[in-house]
């Protein structure tokens, strides 16, 4: 005789480890073959630099942004949040040349798109 008291529990039990199937699912094909991130379906290379004497002040120079403006602005702020968040704890950004501007207001090095910021604490 089963009891019924337990049945929601293993639903709740099956429904959790569903969920944790798929979004491991989800999260292996956002990633490269190498593990690498990919941002609208294009590999980035990144590189920040921040101050030595302010280091919550940055730039994220995104190469190659012409493959994907969109994903060169993910990529970039993917960057800059993880550095964020190592160095300061926080994902909060105030951006100074962010990945939310206009396509007109966003700033180039060639080819780069360069963005800049400052990391905000807790």
């Amino acid at each position: 005789m089963t009891d019924a008291r337990h049945t929601p529990l293993r639903l709740l039990g099956l429904a959790l480890c569903a969920a944790l199937a798929l979004s491991a699912c989800s999260r292996s094909q956002a990633l490269s073959k190498n593990k690498r991130p990919v941002f609208d379906g294009q590999l980035f290379r990144m590189r920040l630099a921040a101050e030595k004497d302010a280091p919550a002040n940055f730039t994220v120079a995104v190469k190659d942004a012409g493959k994907s403006l969109a994903g060169a602005r993910d990529a970039g702020r993917y960057e800059a949040v993880n550095h964020c968040i190592e160095y300061f704890g926080s994902s909060r950004i105030d951006w100074i040349n962010g990945p939310d501007a206009p396509d007109e207001a966003l700033q180039f090095q060639g080819s780069d798109l360069i963005l800049s910021g400052v990391c905000r604490g807790w």
